[in-house]
């Protein structure tokens, strides 16, 4: 026998994981810088004067820049690439995060906001991206769910700990400490990531398989021309446009409890500083279960009934049904019953967060970047609405009620849009280079 039959295969590396890894921690910094504001809020109302309809514009302020920088920051990754996007992203937001914390009034921290929020765009896209770079479909949704974890995972097991600081350094300690971090953190992805292609870390063996399941995405960086039909067009796509308009509603409840939801503990349900930092720690658990959850189930579902359809939106508007029963809370008094009821509605937001598994299964390979800055600057002005109507409702009526009533409705126009006008979940055709001229 010729020896070389008799050569074992070579194991295949898993290099993916290790980026995997990278970008689980790249979100958990981005929710945790955003979200500081939140633990910030009943100290630095008081120092600076701040009312609550003041604060709900400050909330809001962070996603004008972020939703208005998504297709800029999609077509700047498009032509640039992850590896150098994400790094100046990660680096100028830990920047704003960390000026924050020298804030004289509402307008420098407006501001600040702005600055976050840009800076922050193209995080979710270029995440979107590696995906479909680095995991095959089969694994898509799990890998989508363990750095969604990064989204809670902070707030979640932190939350004591971002408390403690506040009260033992003050709100602005808080604010830098985060930054430094951040800048840290770009600095090594810089040093670590590459694409597939051009990674020392993955054999051949691990790209064979990438791409057997329908991963892999060769570098266009520098390649992809932006023009501004190509966003009609994507709109034009009920995939797109009803996965947008699902996920506004998704992004809505999670707003609510990285903005107001610390104030709506203090102020509605008069819980004492510390007790809120113990308590809100519980339906950010949840929502990381329910990530965990919603990924391994959506992808079990694909791979039993080989419908990507069934098995990305099943738990996806499950998940929306869930959290529209956050309305329930207004009807409750006691502390304990209310802390569960959210966490079920924050659980099933989590479920829900499949958005972006099913949006990098539905957009052109060619234009990734831009159908991911289309569809987070859609679900993004729930950023803005949702803090705001929340802060003008409690300025006028002194309740909370109106507020939750508003996320329970559009979570389920949210499960409405996923189940009727999402359509089949399948790739969508790469556009002829005339339908843009």
């Amino acid at each position: 026998m010729d020896a070389a039959l008799s050569v074992p295969p070579k194991k295949r590396t898993r290099a993916r994981y290790v980026v995997l890894a990278l970008i689980a921690v790249g979100t958990m910094i981005n929710y945790l810088d955003r979200s500081l504001l939140a633990v910030a809020a009943p100290s630095m109302s008081q120092d600076l004067a701040l009312g609550a309809a003041t604060m709900g514009v400050l909330f809001s302020a962070f996603s004008w820049s972020y939703a208005l920088a998504q297709i800029p920051g999609g077509m700047f990754l498009d032509r640039f690439g992850v590896r150098l996007t994400y790094a100046l992203s990660v680096g100028v937001w830990s920047v704003f995060t960390a000026l924050q914390g020298a804030a004289t009034g509402l307008i420098s921290l407006i501001v600040y906001r702005l600055g976050l929020g840009a800076a922050e765009a193209p995080c979710f896209p270029a995440n979107s991206r590696i995906l479909v770079s680095w995991f095959p479909q089969q694994e898509r949704a799990r890998a989508n769910s363990v750095y969604s974890v990064g989204m809670y995972f902070g707030i979640a097991f932190l939350s004591p700990v971002l408390f403690w600081v506040t009260g033992t350094f003050g709100w602005r300690a808080l604010f830098i400490i985060a930054g430094v971090i951040g800048v840290l953190f770009a600095l090594l992805w810089w040093q670590v990531y590459r694409d597939p292609e051009h990674s020392r870390m993955v054999n051949q063996a691990e790209l064979d398989h990438i791409a057997a399941g329908g991963g892999g995405l060769a570098s266009t960086a520098g390649k992809t021309s932006f023009s501004w039909k190509q966003i009609g067009w994507l709109l034009g796509k009920r995939q797109i446009l009803g996965a947008s308009i699902g996920q506004f509603a998704t992004n809505a409840t999670l707003v609510f409890f990285l903005t107001w939801f610390p104030t709506y503990l203090v102020a509605e349900r008069n819980m004492p500083w510390l007790k809120v930092g113990w308590m809100a720690v519980l339906p950010f658990i949840a929502a990381s279960v329910g990530v965990l959850i919603g990924g391994q189930l959506s992808d079990a579902l694909v791979k039993r009934s080989g419908s990507a359809t069934f098995g990305r939106k099943l738990p996806i508007v499950g998940g929306l049904l869930l959290s529209s029963t956050i309305i329930s809370a207004a009807f409750l008094k006691s502390d304990v019953l209310v802390i569960a009821v959210m966490s079920v509605a924050f659980f099933g937001q989590g479920m829900s967060n499949l958005g972006w598994t099913l949006i990098s299964d539905v957009a052109p390979k060619s234009l990734i970047g831009l159908t991911a800055g289309v569809f987070n600057f859609c679900t993004n002005l729930a950023g803005i609405v949702t803090p705001m109507m929340i802060g003008f409702i409690v300025a006028a009526t002194g309740s909370f009620f109106g507020g939750l009533a508003f996320i329970g409705v559009l979570a389920l126009i949210g499960a409405l849009s996923y189940t009727f006008l999402v359509g089949r979940v399948e790739r969508i055709a790469e556009p002829a280079a005339e339908e843009f001229k």
